[in-house]
């Protein structure tokens, strides 16, 4: 759902990108896991960014004191919370500019770090808070960077 109120409809991703989805969140939680540091999010999840609009990032993150100050109440609706770090990954049905358009939403909304994952075009678009974009040809490995400290994201079979 747009900040202005329009529904978005996204057709179901292929095979193939699910399980991409499914191998980068999973590095997601497993990281987390082990350090405990917040909490993380699937596709499923819907966030109301502060601009009023709804997103489900294909996999998301939120730092622990920060989750832990949303009643529980609001946890169980589409809480009022913007992610700290998303990942989007486009899927073959998906458009280059709407993603990087709701990239740039989620920047501007209050998203730390945000990758956007392009394996049709074997790029990677890092966006943050206040900095420019990045773009990086084929990486190996991303780093969360300080907003997820000791996160190594491992691309090597979104690329293989």
């Amino acid at each position: 759902l747009t900040a202005q109120g329009v529904l978005v409809i996204m057709p179901p991703v292929g095979a193939e990108s699910g399980n991409y989805e499914s191998e980068l969140g999973g590095q997601l939680f497993v990281w987390n896991y082990r350090t405990r540091l917040g909490k993380t999010f699937s596709s499923s999840t819907v966030f109301t960014l502060p601009n009023g609009s709804k997103k489900s990032p294909d996999a998301a993150w939120v730092e622990l004191s920060r989750w832990e100050a949303v009643s529980r109440e609001e946890r169980k609706k589409f809480a009022q919370l913007v992610p700290d770090f998303v990942i989007e990954l486009r899927s073959e049905t998906d458009r280059l500019p709407p993603l990087q358009a709701k990239m740039a939403e989620y920047r501007d909304n209050g998203v730390r770090l945000g990758w956007l994952i392009n394996p049709q075009d074997r790029q990677v678009e890092i966006y943050g808070f206040e900095r420019e974009i990045q773009v990086l040809s084929a990486p190996m490995t991303l780093s969360g960077e300080d907003v997820l400290p000791g996160f190594i994201l491992d691309l090597s079979p979104i690329w293989a």
